[in-house]
């Protein structure tokens, strides 16, 4: 019998987040039976075949609406009085820890309640466990869903929900039957803020490096770019913020061109900072050389990083210290065989080695950030030699496969009782 288990996640399918659907992809495909739950409707739903299949089956928690939740607040009461009383101690106790008349004590409140709602609909599906994306508001709902059912809880950590919206991380760890998270960087966190890092595992966001496989032999290690031979087309994905440093890279643009250097630039994404964006792409008298894509569907990502010559992605920690974990976006270049350049942010040099799996360069450093766009431009050895080894680094630490695989294992070790 196929063991069942739960996912939940902030939006399921999210083009934000496709690793999340892909992971539960791929965990079927390793025998699990997996109930996709997401806390929000996606703003933008992920368009690829297997996203919209995945879309029909996902059960909605917050459009059910405060009614269900207390609804089956009191179900859980009467049918189990004991886990509801051990609930609600914890509540009172979460409360406490983040003080009772606090915005984020009302916010526990309500996710106490939604929690109560996922646990009627996880008892009703025969899951035996729950997975959660994220360590704020969906591990919120799970922990509380855990202790209304009695079954385990296991979580995956990332950037924004430890670094700007990270609280009661270190209770949060203790209540898990395991807790996950992508990168070194983010478990040296984790324990700075006093969780046990004995409970702790490395499991990376992976890509479907296959995928890919037909774009990287399309790209021809060729000789160095020069302006007049050929123009070299340089990309960046991501939600158009603060924290991806879009800013960092027109500036950096503006450097080439005012040095003479011929280039085409394509940003994919949308965000609040277009209009800004767009109008400093003028005053760099870049304008002409940079293209807006808006957003670009995950099924397309290939096609299009096709047409690129490098894909430079300039992540900074922004005004409320919010910062990236490690961009899917450079994953997913890597595995199409392209060279990348980014920052020291975060766990980013954890992806990335310099001059061997690709370039990176401080934050918000444009200077810095045209010499490395401009070094790869005009070096053939060491656009091969960051192809080569960006190549090697995805298939051997961030495939997906080389994750599900991790990923099933542990819960495997959870279901059978075993310590993971």
């Amino acid at each position: 019998m196929r063991p069942r288990i739960a996912y939940l996640a902030p939006e399921i399918p999210a083009l934000s987040a496709t690793f999340v659907y892909h992971e539960i992809l791929a965990l079927r495909d390793k025998g699990f039976d997996v109930l996709p739950v997401s806390v929000h409707p996606p703003s933008s739903p992920a368009t690829e075949e297997c996203a919209s299949l995945l879309a029909a089956e996902t059960i909605q928690l917050y459009p059910q609406g405060a009614v269900s939740f207390l609804t089956a607040a009191v179900f859980m009461k009467v049918r189990h009085p004991l886990r509801y009383l051990s609930a609600a101690c914890m509540l009172l106790g979460d409360m406490a820890r983040v003080g009772f008349f606090s915005r984020a004590a009302v916010g526990l409140l309500y996710r106490f309640l939604a929690g109560a709602r996922l646990a009627r609909i996880l008892e009703e599906h025969g899951c035996r466990h729950l997975h959660v994306h994220f360590a704020h508001v969906p591990t919120d709902i799970a922990m509380y869903a855990a202790r209304f059912t009695g079954i385990t809880f296991s979580f995956t950590s990332h950037a924004n929900d430890l670094f700007e919206r990270g609280w009661l991380l270190k209770e949060k760890v203790a209540r898990s039957a395991q807790a996950m998270t992508i990168s070194e960087y983010n478990r040296r966190f984790l324990v700075s803020q006093g969780a046990d890092g004995a409970k702790i595992t490395i499991v990376r966001c992976g890509v479907d490096s296959g995928r890919f496989d037909g774009v990287a032999s399309q790209i021809p290690p060729g000789p160095p770019l020069q302006s007049g031979v050929t123009i070299p087309v340089i990309g960046s994905l991501g939600r158009l913020v603060e924290k991806k440093g879009f800013d960092t890279l027109i500036a950096a643009a503006g450097i080439l061109f005012r040095s003479g250097r011929d280039f085409r630039m394509e940003i994919a994404g949308d965000g609040p900072l277009k209009t800004e964006l767009l109008k400093q792409a003028e005053q760099e008298g870049v304008a002409d050389r940079i293209t807006f894509l808006g957003p670009v569907a995950n099924d397309t990502v290939p096609e299009w990083l096709c047409g690129l010559n490098q894909f430079v992605l300039a992540c900074r920690v922004d005004s409320n210290g919010d910062m990236d974990g490690i961009p899917v976006a450079l994953m997913e270049s890597m595995a199409a065989g392209i060279p990348v350049i980014s920052t020291t942010v975060s766990a980013i040099p954890e992806l990335i080695e310099n001059e061997t799996s690709g370039l990176i360069v401080p934050p918000a450093d444009s200077q810095a950030l045209a010499d490395a766009i401009a070094g790869l431009i005009d070096c053939a050895e060491l656009r091969s030699r960051c192809i080569a080894g960006g190549r090697v680094k995805i298939e051997g630490e961030f495939s997906e496969e080389v994750n599900a695989e991790k990923l099933s294992q542990l819960f495997k070790s959870i279901l059978s009782g075993s310590k993971p």
